[in-house]
């Protein structure tokens, strides 16, 4: 397994100082992390919304961005 190489990700950030560094939603203080810990205990995406400080758009950008980073690589 490989790590995901977030500084890809338009919809996150990581600054010094802020959360310790952790990849956070731009504009937040609201690691990305929080969001597959949530879905994990088996929160939907709507409750991730109402109960953070995100949007849908951001949740779904994030989500898409890690399972586009997960796809094996084509082989030639």
């Amino acid at each position: 397994m490989h790590a995901i190489d977030w500084s890809q990700c338009p919809a996150v950030e990581s600054v010094p100082g802020r959360v310790s560094g952790a990849w956070v939603f731009r504009g937040t203080r609201m690691p990305v992390v929080t969001v597959f810990e949530n879905l994990e205990d088996g929160m939907s995406i709507s409750e991730i919304v109402e109960q953070f400080d995100v949007t849908r758009e951001q949740v779904k950008a994030v989500l898409g961005f890690a399972v586009r980073s997960l796809e094996a690589p084509v082989r030639r």
